[in-house]
């Protein structure tokens, strides 16, 4: 007997970041992490920025890491569809560059005082942070 698997799709705006066959996925929905597995039952969450595992096989290396900034995750009928602002592959991330980017959003942010709140759009900025952040998370995933 053949073990079933899951359609999973992780799409940007820009272009389809994934299509596989895969076994399970695992994704940062907004009030913890969501496991799929085939024959899960309809869904569809929001997620927040973080770490998309996606198992394709039966090994222990057998995952592929994904970040995603947050968007959401629809599951119907044994497909998963992860819609994302930014979503990159393990293999993808620049860890220095998303250093830099995470160093700089920082200083941003530690300049904002209360007087200038207004002039800056803080949640944009707190965005930046995660996503730089769960870049550097995922980005230990390279192979």
């Amino acid at each position: 007997m053949t073990e079933r698997t899951l359609m999973c799709e992780i799409v940007t705006p820009e272009r389809i970041v994934y299509t596989n066959e895969v076994r399970m996925v695992v994704a940062p929905a907004i009030d913890g992490e969501v496991g799929v597995l085939p024959l899960h039952a309809p869904l569809v969450s929001a997620l927040r920025a973080g770490e998309v595992r996606v198992r394709y096989g039966d090994g222990d290396r057998d995952v592929e890491w994904f970040a995603v900034s947050g968007g959401y995750i629809q599951v119907h009928e044994d497909k998963v569809i992860i819609l994302a602002d930014h979503a990159l592959a393990a293999s993808q991330i620049d860890v220095e560059r998303a250093k830099q980017a995470l160093d700089h959003a920082q200083t941003r942010m530690a300049e904002v005082d209360e007087s200038a709140k207004h002039e800056v759009d803080v949640d944009e900025l707190d965005r930046e942070l995660k996503w730089c952040e769960v870049q550097l998370e995922v980005g230990r995933h390279r192979s």
